[in-house]
């Protein structure tokens, strides 16, 4: 029966989707004599998004390939608050918190990305603010504000992007400088005590230079509770700054500098049990509520620092030819407190920190004539990311009558890569157009892994007094990676606004070192009774991942711009799958895993293939009143993605018994806006609802972890002046309060019996995070 209901759900949302959408088509007939609608009421349509997918400004209708573009205007009316909720009207897209963190992300597209956060993995999806790629995923949850758009490219990017971007690419754009004074301040507050408030400027100093600024500061009680420390569980104490300044040197030679800083305080986010502890006496049942937690590790608090900046130069050599220059650093620590087991006592206890560093340098010539369209560049990038995290196994020690056992990692990984790249568009007549490219990468990876035992405690990072017995791993490793990554497009205009297409991409992501990785848990492989240095270095290092995608499509925007729309279907072979993990070790052979090592393997090959539809359409005009605006926006996503190989570590293909983790069959989005003139100002009304199929958390399925479809219902209401300074909102998200998971952790084993085996640790570890609950929020912002 349950089942029955969220197929019935799914088929209803997705019915209610397509027969709006062709409502909107019959509505238009209708509605073609309102074209000389003002200027006014065209702002406020749900228009075409200029675009930069291809490294230049573009309507949507002309790229050929599957995105997704929201003006800051949007986002704002829809309440997105960070980048995770840009999944809810995006197809295919999963964005969520890594678990255990706060500002984390893990991103998939179409079935690719990345799950572990550990540092010195590489995410499956780029992550860019202002045309800067992101390495890490540390610090990646960026919230939204002072945001002009943020674009979702689907598929590889590999031709224009680069740097892993083998699901897709995220594109945060933030505002441009006016040529006039402004001044916007923007206050909210609502549910679990939350207080945001923001602050954006931009200020000519003279005809040529200008400066602007942002100031944000976003506050929350936590939704939940530690019932053993009495701190907030889910709560936010963020503060982020920007400031920026453009100087025109000449009417065609332009500087603009940006730079960034956040510091989040929130408390550690820790994990709900979804079983009871596994070791005697049995003291601790499930709690009752799911953002309720008994982690009780305190070894450190809580805390993310991340800053950057870049340099972009811009010279517009002749009508043609335009040089375009990208300098940019970034550097980003977090330290955290993660209890895996989520209970007081001191089993699989993992204080951690990871700094990142970055230095990236991108020279494009980008070139614009009659026919022939795009660029050729090259791209250089030195980036380094550490950690360091102990393992506490005290229970481990006291079963085995030890003061406690302790597992220090660190870890360190250098990546130094560079790239030439170049894409061309040209147009062969009026309608056809071809499009071709390519990226040749090399990448160096060094890695150094350090693994020790202490006794006693934790380590000196931490604090601790723990005293070193062992050393379990001391791996120095470097290797090179290279690809070539091309691109084919060819596209046909049906009309002027319209736009048929076929493409063919590939992707590539880098292969790297474990640096999780436990050396003495190398295996025999050649059965000679001895783990040589070539077997070690085997076991640690895994090799790159790639994909090859092909895409049809079609595109329109008809009726004036009043209906816009997009129809794609892909097929993508996904090879060399990377696939992160870790495993319980036994370091002195008494049975008793008193350590884990990280085990990164290319175990799988799989086939991905799916259809996306979305679009927006202004379905009337002057319906019930003079000057109101009924509009639609609508997204469905569908995917098929198994694996066709996976190789465990015992040699066995597994594939039939494995999943895609974090991927749904289905993803669906409607949202519906009635804009009208009221009180002497705008009234606007939204409403939407977000539909995610089942998916699973990990390649194996748990029944427990595994998110069954769920729908989130989010509304708002707001006013603002005819003159647009004042304005006042009300938000209410997931309004029916659904509870859902969106990460987890797994270390034991669910028999058949229903009983459970820890892996890791006695208490057994099976932990998970879940998604806001309801919320509401009424705000008040001022501009001039």
């Amino acid at each position: 029966m349950k089942l029955c209901t969220q197929h019935s759900a799914r088929l209803a949302l997705v019915s209610v989707i397509a027969l709006t959408a062709g409502m909107a088509a019959s509505a238009q007939t209708d509605t073609v004599a309102s074209d000389t609608a003002d200027e006014v009421q065209d702002q406020r349509r749900f228009n075409t998004v200029t675009v930069t997918a291809q490294r230049r400004e573009q309507s949507l209708v002309d790229v050929p390939l599957s995105v997704s573009a929201f003006d800051g205007e949007l986002l704002a009316d829809l309440g997105v608050a960070d980048l995770t909720e840009i999944a809810k009207i995006s197809p295919n897209v999963t964005l969520e918190v890594s678990r255990g963190t706060n500002t984390t992300l893990s991103a998939f597209i179409r079935g690719v990305g990345q799950q572990d956060p550990v540092a010195g993995f590489e995410a499956g999806v780029g992550i860019y603010v202002d045309d800067v790629y992101l390495n890490r995923p540390q610090g990646a949850v960026l919230d939204v504000y002072d945001v002009e758009r943020v674009e979702v490219l689907r598929g590889p990017q590999g031709t224009l992007y680069g740097r892993n971007t083998i699901g897709g690419a995220i594109k945060y754009v933030t505002r441009g400088l006016s040529d006039e004074p402004t001044f916007e301040a923007n206050v909210k507050v609502g549910s679990y005590s939350q207080l945001d408030g923001v602050l954006t400027t931009s200020l000519p100093v003279t005809d040529t230079f200008r400066v602007g600024a942002a100031v944000a500061s976003f506050n929350r009680d936590g939704f939940g509770e530690n019932r053993i420390t009495g701190e907030e569980n889910y709560n936010k104490e963020l503060f982020g700054a920007r400031v920026s300044a453009e100087l025109d040197l000449a009417d065609n030679f332009q500087l603009r500098a940006a730079a960034d800083y956040s510091l989040d305080k929130s408390n550690a986010r820790q994990g709900h049990r979804l079983i009871p502890d596994q070791f005697p006496p049995f003291t601790y049942p499930v709690l009752g509520d799911v953002f309720d937690t008994r982690a009780g590790l305190n070894a450190v608090d809580q805390r993310v620092e991340a800053y950057g900046g870049s340099l972009i130069a811009e010279w517009e050599l002749n009508n043609n030819w335009t040089i375009k220059n990208i300098l940019a650093y970034r550097e980003d620590e977090s330290t955290s407190p993660i209890d895996f087991d989520s209970l007081p006592e001191a089993d699989v206890d993992v204080p951690a920190i990871y700094e990142n560093d970055q230095f990236s340098e991108e020279l494009q010539f980008l070139y614009s004539g009659d026919r022939l369209n795009g660029l050729i560049g090259v791209y250089y990038l030195d980036a380094n990311a550490s950690t360091v995290f102990d393992v506490l196994l005290a229970t481990t020690g006291a079963v085995l009558n030890l003061p406690g056992l302790n597992a220090q990692t660190f870890g360190d990984v250098g990546t130094e890569t560079w790239s030439i790249f170049g894409d061309f568009t040209y147009d062969l007549t009026d309608r056809w157009s071809l499009s071709l490219g390519g990226r040749y990468t090399e990448d160096t990876r060094t890695s150094l892994v350090q693994r020790r035992t202490y006794i006693g405690g934790f380590s000196e990072f931490f604090g601790g007094a723990g005293i070193p017995i062992a050393t379990t791993s001391d791996f120095n490793g470097e290797a090179t990676f290279d690809d070539f990554s091309p691109r084919v497009s060819l596209s046909y205009a049906v009309t002027p606004e319209s736009n048929l297409y076929a493409t063919y991409s590939q992707g590539f992501k880098g292969g790297s070192f474990d640096p999780r990785g436990q050396t003495t848990a190398a295996p025999d492989l050649n059965q000679d009774g001895t783990v040589s240095q070539d077997e070690i270095y085997t076991f640690m290092q895994f090799d790159p991942e790639e994909v090859d995608s092909y895409e049809f499509g079609y595109k329109a925007s008809q009726l004036g711009g009043r209906i816009n729309y997009s129809l794609a279907g892909f097929y993508s072979d996904y090879k060399d799958v990377q696939v992160p993990g870790s495993i319980g070790v036994d370091t002195d052979g008494d049975g008793v895993n008193d350590s884990f090592s990280g085990v990164t393997t290319n175990a799988g090959a799989a086939t991905i293939w799916g259809v996306e539809f979305e679009g927006t359409a202004t379905l009337a005009e002057d319906m019930a009143r003079p000057g109101d605006l009924l509009n639609l926006g609508w997204s469905v996503g569908y995917l098929d993605a198994q694996y066709d190989e996976f190789i465990d570590a015992f040699g066995n293909d597994v594939s039939d018994q494995r999943v895609i983790q974090n991927t749904p069959d289905w993803t669906a989005n409607g949202r519906i806006s009635y804009d009208t003139p009221f009180a002497g100002g705008n009234l606007l009304l939204n409403t939407q609802l977000s539909y995610r199929g089942e998916s699973s958390q990990f390649e194996v399925p748990n029944p427990f972890l595994d998110q069954d479809a769920f729908t989130l219902w989010d509304a708002s209401i707001r006013w603002e002046t005819e003159d647009g300074r004042w304005g006042f909102s009300l938000t209410g998200k997931n309004l029916t309060d659904e509870k859902y998971i969106v990460a987890g952790y797994n270390f034991v084993t669910v028999n058949p019996n229903g009983t459970f085996t820890p892996t890791l640790g006695l208490e057994g570890t099976l932990t998970a995070f879940y998604g806001d609950p309801r919320t509401v929020t009424a705000g008040i912002d001022y501009r001039f």
